[in-house]
């Protein structure tokens, strides 16, 4: 018998409206207990208000919320806040001033005897290696000691679920790195069932079990990391996960034909088609079809080649980190195999109205 694991957090058909703005527009998600779950999608998506909702900070006009199997959002029914035992790390971490570390993560463990608190605040310093900044103030931490502060003290009276609003978009990309590692890292030492809201595409790949797309108030696919970037679902993943090139191609029989050559038709449209290439899928190999770099750009351990085919209104991106040793003008043969293409219906590429880079 496959075990499934026991979902901590049920969310069904919530919708939620400001005036004529739909900001939740049925949604449904389960988190299973010790998960880590990242909400992703571009600004005003909603998944900053689902947060609040899930909290308790946000009512809603239809659906449900549970937590363990408890009802704390629904038909006639709301749990406040302070009662829901969920943990919340704010985007600016949100410390007391005029509090120490420990005294912050001491903070919400009122309801535990003196002992008890003490031995939860030590183990949290200790586990996230900030034993020496017990004493100290908010404003004597730097961001990445902040951080880990207020991870701390959402931690401390170890909620059924903690919400984190984009917890490391304050940080510097180089520290921002390392931090997010070492979060990942203790929360599933210590199992936390996590919602980690995000606008950044690779955070969110690489920090959750389980990635939630959102647009437009809707989920619009979900799964894992590796499963919702190697085979998107839809157009509109498929864009915010990578820079894609758009290929226009049209079917015949059982092949799809487009300026790149032949490929096997995997879509069920009988229309127009746009084959979606990721830039290191471009290969240069003395074979396939014919093309002239229009730029070179180095962009550190890689380097993005501009390729114009006939048949095509802009230049393909081509992504390596190999030194080509191209100059504008070049003429050169690029390829692509079968297995790296994605294959979506123009009407639905229409629909994936992310800013092209």
């Amino acid at each position: 018998m496959i075990q499934t694991k026991t979902a901590t957090l049920s969310i069904r058909n919530v919708t939620r409206r400001f005036g004529a703005v739909t900001a939740l527009d049925d949604v449904s998600l389960d988190i299973a207990k010790g998960e880590v779950a990242c909400l992703v999608g571009q600004s005003g998506c909603g998944k900053s208000t689902l947060l609040r909702v899930i909290a308790g900070v946000e009512d809603i006009d239809a659906g449900s919320v549970s937590l363990d199997g408890t009802t704390v959002t629904g038909p006639d029914i709301f749990v406040e806040p302070e009662d829901r035992n969920v943990g919340f790390m704010f985007q600016d971490y949100a410390l007391f001033p005029h509090l120490t570390a420990r005294q912050n993560i001491l903070f919400g463990l009122n309801h535990l005897g003196r002992k008890s608190a003490s031995a939860r605040a030590d183990e949290l310093l200790s586990r996230l290696k900030i034993d020496a900044l017990a004493n100290r103030y908010p404003h004597m931490l730097s961001g990445g000691e902040q951080q880990r502060v207020a991870l701390a003290r959402a931690l401390a009276p170890q909620p059924h679920v903690l919400l984190m609003d984009e917890p490391f978009s304050n940080l510097d990309r180089r520290l921002r790195d390392s931090i997010r590692q070492e979060t990942s890292a203790v929360l599933r030492a210590l199992g936390t069932t996590a919602i980690i809201v995000t606008h950044d595409p690779e955070e969110a790949l690489s920090l959750g079990d389980k990635v939630v797309l959102m647009h437009k108030g809707k989920v619009i696919e979900t799964g894992t990391g590796d499963a919702i970037y190697t085979y998107p679902q839809t157009a509109y993943a498929a864009e915010f996960f990578s820079r894609v090139n758009r290929i226009p191609a049209r079917r015949s029989g059982d092949w799809l034909d487009s300026p790149l050559g032949r490929f096997p038709a995997t879509c069920g449209s009988a229309g127009p088609v746009y084959l979606y290439v990721r830039p290191q899928a471009i290969k240069l190999n003395g074979r396939g079809i014919a093309a002239q770099v229009t730029s070179r750009v180095l962009l550190g351990e890689i380097e993005e080649v501009g390729l114009a085919v006939e048949g095509m209104s802009e230049p393909l991106v081509m992504r390596t980190s190999a030194r080509s040793g191209l100059d504008v003008g070049h003429t050169v043969r690029v390829s692509i195999e079968p297995e790296d293409v994605l294959v979506f219906a123009a009407d639905e590429t229409a629909r994936a109205t992310l800013p092209r880079a």
